[in-house]
């Protein structure tokens, strides 16, 4: 299982996320907007609908934000 983490700096719900993830030991990557090389341009290219952070993938299927997240997970 693979996950992708679309996140900005100072949200609370991206760390919970993160951390929800590495507890389950699932491999992610973050593609932080606010630094790095990911705009939100990239973001809503993939989810176009978005207005909060984070939003997540899992095997390449769009899961939501945290609380999906952790319904998804069980």
């Amino acid at each position: 299982m693979k996950a992708i983490v679309w996140s900005k700096d100072d949200c609370p719900y991206c760390v919970q996320s993160k951390n929800l993830l590495q507890s389950k030991g699932i491999e992610f990557e973050e593609r932080n907007i606010t630094q790095g090389t990911w705009t939100k341009e990239q973001l809503l290219e993939s989810v176009p609908n978005a207005r909060t952070l984070p939003q997540i993938f899992v095997d390449d299927v769009f899961v939501g934000g945290f609380n999906e997240l952790k319904k998804h997970l069980g």
